[in-house]
């Protein structure tokens, strides 16, 4: 089973939605928006890939942040700012892999 993590309205969900769709790929969408991300599941993200990759640096919140937050991205603060994790989380298997590529989506086809 695959799920994508992320907010709908953000582009680059829309193209990873659309090249799984237009490929076949069943997927199950969760909005953080809508749902609250899980801390344990926040802290498998940041195990599997750390904070540097799982960290969006060009979103609007993280420009928001202080520098010393900047400084210190915790659980607590991404927990609260959801928007601050690069888009999408996709878990297949257990194995999380952040953002989209079509190269990188197309070994799921």
């Amino acid at each position: 089973m695959i799920t994508m993590y992320g907010i709908k309205n953000c582009d680059t969900i829309k193209k990873a939605r659309r090249f799984l769709e237009s490929n076949q790929v069943e997927f199950e969408f969760i909005d953080f928006r809508e749902h609250q991300i899980e801390q344990r599941l926040l802290e498998s993200f940041v195990d599997q890939v750390g904070w540097d990759k799982l960290i969006n640096k060009r979103s609007t919140t993280y420009r928001n942040l202080s520098d010393a937050q900047k400084a210190d991205i915790t659980l607590a603060l991404t927990l609260k700012n959801p928007t601050l994790i690069k888009r999408p989380v996709l878990v297949i298997d257990g194995d999380i892999r952040v953002g989209f590529s079509e190269k990188i989506y197309a070994d799921l086809i």
